[in-house]
Order: structure tokens, then sequence, then C-alpha cells
């Protein structure tokens, strides 16, 4: 019997009722019925895209859009890139919606990665005080991770995700077929929070991963949609139980301490992806120092991740500053740090005592040696 079936939709509830559905299809036209199902299509949209996605996919969904609503979408592309997910990118995404008398009957289609699918969440969360909003994630990162769960915002001064809030969306359209167009770096990086996933709450998915490594770096279309509902999969678990993010979600943030740390003292010249899969290592590694996970559980997870091409390592010239930034992460309270370890590959928990002295040397665990 296989580990997983293949799935047309997964439901996420909130408070036990029906808050979304996640849909599997490269047809446009399956987005255009969903959206009509849902009582969006004859409303008023406004693509949200960037200037890496726009030559790629813009003209198919406005038109996909337009044609089955009889209406043309409004089109706002954003810069891409980390560095413009500001708010002052929102304002102006603000002052185009105001231009163009967007209302609350209005809504916002996010059509990209992660950074675009967060600006909009945040932008619809926040213009008349909430407008609707469908995700249409364009790459692996976005697709296994970020388009789920409703987490939207921006970051301030380079931290972040400092200002944001939570928003769900109406619906997420997923399509394998926007893989075809990211480069090897780009798909890697999604590929980092896929194989958390298996980490944080699923030895078999993990064990499944590693199975598969050829066809997922082949990027074999069957493959990776097995692969992207099962992640999705355990992230609704993860969300439906804690939508808010007061206990079990934070487990969903194992690999971001250090690695958003790191990906700040990179001033973003590394991408996420890679990040998380250093903040991984380290994680593996103090989990280890705990007497949780054996030695040769971190030399497996170290084993694998480079397997696919991760960083297990990279030049920090400054330990110490990468430290000191962790302690601007999100997830503090109290002045104490939240850190995700592991007991054992697919059980994560959340720890509250770990030291600075701790922490750099997990920092140290990541550093490449000469």
């Amino acid at each position: 019997m296989p580990l997983f079936t293949a799935k047309e939709r997964i439901t996420v509830h909130r408070d036990g009722k029906p808050c979304y559905d996640i849909v599997y299809s490269s047809d446009l036209a399956c987005l255009t019925a969903e959206l009509d199902k849902i009582g969006l299509l004859k409303r008023r949209c406004a693509i949200i895209t960037d200037t890496n996605v726009a030559p790629l996919y813009e003209e198919q969904v406005r038109r996909a859009l337009e044609q089955a609503s009889g209406a043309v979408p409004a089109v706002y592309i954003v810069p891409a890139g980390e560095e413009h997910k500001t708010l002052g990118e929102i304002e102006k995404l603000y002052r185009f919606l105001i231009e163009q008398h967007f209302d609350r009957s209005s809504y916002l289609v996010a059509l990209g990665g992660g950074v675009i699918g967060d600006m909009t969440g945040y932008a619809a969360a926040t213009y008349l005080r909430g407008i609707d909003f469908v995700q249409i994630p364009t790459t692996l990162l976005a697709q296994a991770d970020s388009s789920i769960g409703g987490k939207t915002g921006v970051d301030l001064v380079g931290y972040k995700n400092m200002v944001g809030a939570f928003h769900m969306p109406r619906l997420v359209f997923a399509s394998c077929a926007f893989l075809s167009s990211l480069d090897e770096r780009q798909f890697l990086s999604g590929f980092a929070e896929v194989i958390k996933h298996g980490l944080i709450r699923d030895s078999a998915y993990y064990d499944w991963l590693i199975a598969h490594r050829e066809e997922i770096l082949a990027r074999d279309e069957a493959v990776l949609s097995l692969m992207l509902q099962r992640s999705n999969e355990i992230k609704r678990d993860v969300v439906e139980k804690d939508p808010l993010e007061k206990g079990e979600r934070m487990l969903l943030n194992f690999g971001h301490t250090v690695g958003h740390a790191i990906e700040k003292y990179s001033d973003f010249q590394m991408l996420h992806g890679e990040c998380v899969s250093l903040g991984c290592i380290a994680a593996a590694f103090l989990s280890a120092q705990r007497n949780e996970l054996p030695d040769e559980e971190v030399r497996r997870i170290r084993s694998d991740f480079s397997s696919f091409g991760l960083p297990v390592s990279c030049e920090i010239g400054d330990e110490s500053a990468v430290v000191q930034l962790t302690k601007s992460d999100k997830k503090m309270k109290e002045g104490q740090i939240r850190f995700i370890l592991l007991h054992e590959i697919g059980d994560a928990y959340v720890d509250q005592t770990i030291t600075s002295d701790e922490l750099q040397s997990a920092v140290h665990a990541v550093q490449k040696q000469s």
C-alpha cells in the first residue's frame, strides 16, 4: 500500500469549520471554477505579482480570469526581492487600490512566491480593515509552506516579518506546472521547507523524501504532487490546532531562529530556504547537545540535506553578531527565545531554556571550516 495517495484538494478548517481549500490542478479553468464556487469570480479583483513572475504567468492568469468573469482584472507589479517586502511598498499598493476605487467587495490575487503572498495577504488584511484574497503560489517554498496558514506580513528595518497579521486566504490554487520555471537554487530553497515538515512531524515522510531524491531533483510531477500534498497536510494539521501560533504552531519554525539571523546577517544575499537549511542543522546539533537526538542522526540529517544540494555550512565572519540577531526574533517571550528542537526525527518540541552560549555553539556548528 502506498504511503500517500493523490488528492484533488485539501480543506483547512478554522474552529472546526471549513475555512478554505488547497486545490491541486494545472488547469486554470479549475481556478475560475473554484472562484465561482466561493462567490469571488464575478467580483472585482487585482492580481498582485512581481517583476520576475509577471513575464511568466501574469498574462495567462489575467486572461483566464477575464474570460471567465467578463471583467478585466487590475494588475499591480512589485519589484522582485525580499528587500522590497516593506511597509513602503505596501503603501504604494494601498495608493493603487484607492486610486482604482477598490472597495470591500473586491479581492486580491497573490501570484508569486512567498514575498508576494506575504505582502498581498498583509495588504488584504489591512486595506479597508480587511478584504478577501486568493493565493496562487508559483514557487515550491510558497506552495509547500508560506501560502498555507494565513500568516501575512512585511519586514521592518531588515528584520523578518516583524509587522503582520493573521488573515486566511479564501483559496489556495497550487499547480506543479509553475515549478518548471524555477531555477535550481530557488527550487532547492523551497525544498528546505518540505524536508523540515518531515523532521518535525513525520519520520516516514522524511524517509520517503530521501528515498525519492532522484525523482524530486528531476522534478517528476507525479512525485512532486504527492510531496506537496503531504507537506500541506502536515502544515494544515498544525495550523488547525493552533491558528494564531500560541503553542504547537511554533514547531513550524524549526530551523528559522538561526536561519532568520543568518539571512539578515547575509543582507539577504542567501535565500530563505538556504538559511532554513543551516538553521535545521544548527537545531539538530543543539538537540544532540541536549542528549535528545543521537549524534549519528545529526550526521544523517547533514548528509541528507547535502544530498539535495542544500547548504549545511557557510562562512560566518562574526558568529556573535548572528547570535545577537537571534534575540530580535519575533518568537522571543519575556527575553527568552522559544527554540524548536528534536526529540527524534518526526518529533519536535518547543524549548525555552536555550542559553546564549548554546546558541553560539549552534552557530559555530554551521560555520564553514577552513
